[in-house]
């Protein structure tokens, strides 16, 4: 669950961000890139993606490592525009809700 926010994580996608953050800018672009086209079609992994992005953005940016922080808010921005975009009905609802 993400502390604080009463949201149970359904992914590892955490994990998986936390392994290409040690790794550099280009294994988190390579890791944003598989899980977007394999989870796209899952408007609650989508969900859970943007999620996970914004509070990589916010470590990084309390951390002080302006490059990867950078490289956050822009895959963050691409996720958040393409499911506001893209969701519709309930999944538009459940995406809100959980960003909020």
């Amino acid at each position: 669950m993400l502390q604080g926010l009463g949201y149970t994580m359904r992914t590892t996608f955490w994990m998986d961000f936390t392994i290409a953050d040690k790794i550099g800018e280009a294994s988190v672009k390579d890791t944003y890139q598989r899980m977007f086209e394999k989870c796209k079609d899952n408007p609650k992994f989508m969900t859970e993606l943007t999620i996970i992005l914004n509070h990589k953005m916010w470590q990084h940016f309390q951390g002080g490592e302006k490059n990867i922080t950078q490289v956050y808010v822009d895959l963050w921005k691409e996720c958040d525009d393409w499911c506001c975009e893209n969701l519709q009905g309930e999944e538009l609802e459940y995406f809100f809700k959980a960003t909020d």
